[in-house]
């Protein structure tokens, strides 16, 4: 199995409490099949693949696909409930959501080892953390947590559900699980993967395709050099 395929949406809200296992993807994770990131770090890696550089799609670029995308993923409550009414805050919030993937992913391709981030690739975070509304809750086992949280409540707004990315992000780095999620080594793909290797020195969402197409490229290159 690749690790990228078909995209369907159904736009029902779907909270999820399993881990990753063999477990079926729910509907907005549909998109990566393949080497899945345990909850709720899933989030992060579905909301980064929204964008396919190699296949060159992005689920950001059609407003309907993108406003029922983000309410599935409880990244957003749309200002209308009903497909095809209007939502006046969508445009902005797709600009945001772009910009804020494009940050993600430059943290994500930290784990790497890549330069450190610049003022511009924080900028779209800074402005999330400037919108967002935080907010502390006591959960049953009486811990105090901070929110929101989109994998168990849909986020008000766009930047409080893009908070609660930053927020699983935050988690993630805690427990160790976060330099575990990389970007693939192919620079025409960048597909955000979860490395589950015990050396965690994976380095490409496929090695059937990006792997072999990168290795073939580099051979090629190394050839043409020495001719």
């Amino acid at each position: 199995m690749t690790c990228k395929g078909s995209y369907k949406v159904t736009g029902e809200e779907v909270i999820i409490t399993a881990t990753l296992n063999g477990m079926t993807p729910p509907s907005w994770a549909s998109h990566v099949e393949d080497k899945l990131a345990p909850m709720p770090l899933l989030l992060v890696q579905a909301f980064v693949d929204t964008l396919d550089r190699d296949l060159g799609t992005d689920i950001f670029a059609d407003r309907e696909e993108a406003r029922v995308w983000l309410a599935g993923a409880g990244l957003r409550v749309p200002e209308s409930q009903n497909p095809g009414q209007l939502d006046p805050g969508l445009a902005d919030d797709l600009r945001l959501a772009r910009e804020a993937r494009a940050s993600i992913r430059a943290l994500i391709g930290r784990n790497t080892g890549r330069e450190p981030l610049t003022p511009d690739d924080l900028a779209p975070l800074e402005q999330v953390l400037a919108q967002a509304q935080p907010r502390l809750a006591v959960a049953a086992d009486g811990r105090v947590r901070l929110g929101p949280d989109p994998t168990t409540l849909p986020a008000r707004t766009l930047a409080d559900g893009l908070l609660g990315l930053l927020l699983i992000i935050r988690d993630a780095q805690a427990d160790g699980s976060w330099d575990r999620l990389k970007l693939c080594g192919n620079p025409d793909c960048r597909w955000a993967f979860y490395d589950r290797s015990h050396s965690r020195r994976g380095a490409w969402c496929d090695m059937a395709t990006c792997g072999n197409r990168l290795k073939n490229r580099n051979l090629r290159a190394r050839r043409a050099q020495a001719g």
